[in-house]
């Protein structure tokens, strides 16, 4: 059977290359494991994001116990003085919120009023361009509009002496 010849039809096979020893497959999986294996650098900074991404979820943990634990215990005395804490809570929210509009609306006062003066000043700060363009853009409207109104404003007072001569 040994000397049995495939047949046409079957594929051949190239024969498997035989080793008398592992030492160069052991070499060459060590060889590529090296290759992809992290350095220090790497192995320092995964440790570290392991940590810390543990002790956040303890911390996480721990803040949400608390929170729950002190509703439960605090649920009677924050319903009970209720009817304080929401008209006291409103007050405050109302003047807070007017206090940060004022304050809020005083500091671009006096971001307007500072540009204004460096622009008036000639120092030129951001957009002045942007101003001084459309400046120009409506001294030369009020230009045209003006020589517009000579040169008509002639033709329509003929037309008035027309229709009343006395006029």
């Amino acid at each position: 059977m040994a000397d049995h010849q495939a047949s046409p039809g079957q594929p051949q096979w190239p024969p498997r290359p035989t080793t008398t020893s592992t030492a160069g497959a052991t070499t060459l999986f060590l060889r590529k494991m090296h290759e992809h294996a992290p350095n220090s650098t790497q192995l320092i900074g995964f440790l570290t994001l392991v940590i810390s991404g543990g002790i956040l979820l303890l911390l996480t943990g721990l803040t949400l116990t608390a929170t729950v634990l002190g509703l439960i215990f605090f649920a009677p005395l924050i319903i009970i003085s209720s009817p304080i804490w929401v008209p006291a809570g409103s007050i405050l929210f109302v003047i807070i919120a007017g206090l940060l509009s004022f304050f809020g609306f005083g500091v671009a006062a006096m971001a307007a009023f500072s540009w204004l003066y460096r622009y008036f000043r000639g120092f030129h700060p951001p957009g002045s361009d942007r101003v001084d363009y459309a400046r120009s853009r409506i001294a030369n409207t009020a230009s045209q509009v003006k020589d517009y109104a000579r040169e008509y404003g002639g033709y329509l007072h003929g037309k008035v002496k027309d229709a009343a001569p006395g006029a």
